[in-house]
């Protein structure tokens, strides 16, 4: 039978080639996704890996390297944390978006929370890690009132000094929309964080 010839220069033969011709580049695949693909996933799994042609991100999780001028891409944070969650209700930020918030924070974090309804933990995904946190509600998106909130839930990960950050945040409060920050701490607040706010707001 001929060999395919991958993008990256590696000729598979047989049913390893017919399963990387059906694989999109930049795309994440669970084990099982492929195993639909194919008469003996796990031998023609190793044949991609070795390849260059499927990328193993953690047990049972793939990428296709996306080939760019500057080398292959990363996958997508949003689908690569979807295809590891089996989930599509998730939030995916890193700290450093709190610098956006405007009350002193200026440190950049070399990590990636993921806000969700299934797993908890420091999970490994390719080169990075991803801290997977448990919560019963996150918005769809980052918003300045989630990210205030979320910022005082959590002042005490924070790298900055806390006393200088709480005191910023304090002269922060009346710069938001009142009904929705009320909304957001209600909605993701801490119990110590909505107290803190009702405190600042008769203060």
């Amino acid at each position: 039978m001929p060999g395919a010839v991958s993008h990256f220069g590696s000729t598979l033969r047989g049913g390893a080639a017919h399963l990387a011709g059906e694989l999109r580049p930049g795309r994440v695949y669970r084990r099982e996704d492929l195993a639909q693909m194919s008469t003996a996933v796990d031998r023609h799994l190793r044949e991609l890996v070795a390849s260059g042609r499927l990328k193993k991100l953690a047990q049972g999780l793939y990428h296709v390297p996306k080939p760019s001028r500057f080398g292959p891409l990363p996958p997508d944070d949003e689908q690569l944390v979807g295809s590891f969650l089996r989930d599509k209700d998730f939030l995916v930020f890193s700290p450093s978006a709190y610098n956006a918030v405007g009350v002193g924070t200026t440190q950049l974090y070399n990590r990636t929370l993921v806000y969700n309804h299934k797993r908890h933990g420091v999970f490994r995904l390719g080169n990075r890690q991803f801290d997977f946190r448990v919560k019963p509600r996150f918005p769809k998106k980052l918003t300045p009132e989630f990210l205030y909130v979320d910022l005082l839930n959590n002042l005490d990960e924070l790298a900055e000094d806390r006393e200088v950050v709480l005191r910023q945040a304090r002269c922060r409060l009346t710069s938001f929309d009142p009904v929705r920050l009320q909304r957001a701490a209600e909605s993701f607040g801490s119990v110590a964080t909505r107290k803190r706010l009702r405190e600042w707001a008769h203060g």
